[in-house]
């Protein structure tokens, strides 16, 4: 699909963007490469095609969830400026 420099141009103004006479050629030669990707995928057939999260199955790579002690609060606090107790102290930010 061949986007003419109009087409590229609204789309530009609808993102905010002040392109040069030259951008605004090579982004319609691209965003063109990329529609014409697109309509190449719209030609597959799906049907019996499951819908997943990722090309190959992977397995999650998170870790256990195991509860495990925290940092004590002279520990966590032995570097702030200013703090109150077990706290930090910071300044406020609401007028």
């Amino acid at each position: 699909m061949k986007l003419t420099l109009e087409q590229v141009r609204h789309v530009a103004h609808l993102a905010r963007l002040a392109l040069t006479p030259e951008e605004e050629v090579r982004a319609a030669s691209k965003l063109s490469a990329i529609l014409d990707a697109v309509d190449t995928l719209r030609e597959l057939d799906t049907t019996d095609v499951p819908p997943t999260s990722h090309a190959v199955l992977v397995e999650a790579l998170l870790r256990e969830d195991v509860v495990k002690p925290g940092l004590p609060p002279e520990v966590a606090l032995a570097n702030a400026p200013a703090k109150a107790d077990t706290s930090f102290v910071v300044p406020k930010v609401i007028e």
